[in-house]
């Protein structure tokens, strides 16, 4: 990206989309959802009237070609196909051996960015922001501790290849991650224009709460891997630090302070590399506020209160550091402590999923299903691809008068939508599983017929509700 562009609205502007709710009894902590009569604001722009759309461009792992050839390459390829736009892939053209030889993939993303009432934009209303990455398949790496104890971080080099698609596969309705990767350009806009921290004041702070199972820690690790790729000509290197919490508190007395030092010792190794953007993720970061409100009331030896206190400061100076971003989750906000809470910039509630987000998850596990083979079902298929309708589209045939379009299964997709209400109240990590547990219950499990798997899902559903604890 150029330095034009960099200075150019970023593309990953959001609508302003309501939040879910805040339980009440978390209402005079955590923040309000926005109200839902806020009107969007309009597209991102540039000067020529175009609307700015991101364009991930990633690597074959044996390509050696420079990210700038290679965007340029795309970039003219986009040009000269004067293409129309909508989310999803777009092939790689064969008659381009240079793209063919180092491009794996090549994607356009996050069109609900762009897109209101259109279903496309044509190439002449579009300014394509091309981000090219290669995936690091090392893996994460830790730091034994010598007397046996867990590892009190794992470290991935980003974009990973562990994380590849997770940002896709988490399904949220509320708007949920377009407000994270906002915040994120803003965050990272005002450090690098140097905004004065004493007249606007911002931590670089991520705080999502909510009970477990609803894909918290996923969400982190996706909105890391996601602004590494959007963020890699600024900064070309870009790591992940995931804190283990409870190994921060060390069966030796003392030896905790010691940890929190190390820990942060090699962070600000890091972050001292000014070309190096870094993410620190504390999961269940309220063990920490839970072991300082039990060293205050006398149940916790002291070195605890001292380790949370140690921590908090230790964080505070890195908001010194334009290039680190920290994010945590925590399954009882109730036990977070005030003095973390205020430091948190985005204080954001991560629910159950709607019936609007339960359908699009069971969606997207059946189109893997139909591709897999491990259903058939040729009335889903259209050429090479499988065609579900979306909750919208099958929503519109719903309430429409006119006859349901033939173009694709009603019946079936009104059997999804079944199965969607069926399993209120269940976690995105248990929807995710449901349709194992569905192909596990047939009698004939192979070539099962989608409209029979369907069936079996919502009885599936209805099994896996009832068997939930009170």
């Amino acid at each position: 990206m150029s330095a034009t562009e960099m200075s150019a609205p970023m593309d990953i502007s959001m609508p302003n989309i309501t939040e879910c709710n805040v339980p009440e009894q978390e209402a005079a902590i955590f923040e309000p959802p926005a109200a839902a009569s806020a009107p969007p604001p309009p597209p991102p722009l540039i000067n020529e009237g175009k609307v700015l759309v991101s364009v991930e461009v990633l690597l074959k792992p044996s390509s050696t070609a420079r990210a700038e050839d290679v965007r340029v390459a795309v970039e003219r390829m986009l040009e000269k196909r004067s293409m129309s736009y909508a989310d999803g892939p777009i092939p790689v053209p064969l008659d381009d051996t240079f793209l063919v030889d180092n491009v794996q993939r090549i994607c356009i993303c996050d069109s609900d960015v762009w897109l209101e009432k259109q279903d496309i934009l044509l190439f002449w209303q579009v300014k394509p922001v091309v981000h090219v990455f290669q995936l690091s398949e090392e893996g994460p790496c830790e730091e034994l501790s010598s007397d046996g104890q867990l590892a009190s971080f794992h470290e991935w080099i980003l974009p990973a290849k562990e994380f590849d698609g997770m940002w896709e596969s988490l399904i949220y309705d509320s708007g949920l991650k377009q407000r994270l990767l906002r915040y994120a350009a803003s965050a990272l806009l005002f450090t690098e224009k140097g905004v004065n921290h004493v007249l606007v004041s911002w931590n670089r702070i991520v705080l999502l709460h909510g009970p477990p199972g609803t894909g918290k820690t996923s969400l982190c690790k996706a909105l890391a891997q996601k602004l590494s790729i959007r963020f890699s000509s600024r900064y070309p290197q870009c790591q992940l630090i995931e804190v283990n919490a409870h190994s921060l508190f060390s069966k030796w007395f003392s030896e905790s302070g010691k940890l929190v030092a190390k820990l942060f010792s090699k962070i600000q190794e890091m972050v001292e590399e000014e070309n190096n953007l870094v993410f620190v993720l504390i999961d269940e970061v309220e063990s920490l506020a839970a072991a300082r409100k039990a060293a205050l009331s006398g149940s916790e030896p002291s070195d605890s209160i001292r380790v949370v206190n140690a921590l908090l400061t230790q964080m505070d100076k890195l908001k010194s550091s334009p290039n680190v971003i920290i994010l945590t989750t925590s399954n009882i906000t109730a036990a977070i402590d005030i003095a973390f809470v205020d430091r948190a910039d985005i204080k954001a509630y991560v629910g159950p999923p709607t019936l609007q987000a339960r359908y699009e998850i069971l969606r997207s596990c059946l189109e893997e299903l139909l591709r897999t083979e491990i259903l058939s079902n040729s009335e889903f298929q259209d050429g090479n691809h499988f065609f579900i309708p979306s909750f919208t589209s099958l929503r519109e045939q719903l309430n429409s008068t006119v006859s349901p379009d033939t173009a694709y299964p009603f019946h079936l997709s009104k059997q999804l939508l079944a199965a969607a209400e069926a399993c209120e109240g269940l976690s995105g990590r248990a929807l995710r599983k449901l349709p194992f547990l569905t192909h596990a219950a047939l009698a004939n499990p192979y070539g099962c017929e989608a409209g029979k798997f369907l069936h079996k899902m919502i009885e599936t559903s209805r099994r896996e509700c009832s068997e939930m604890p009170e």
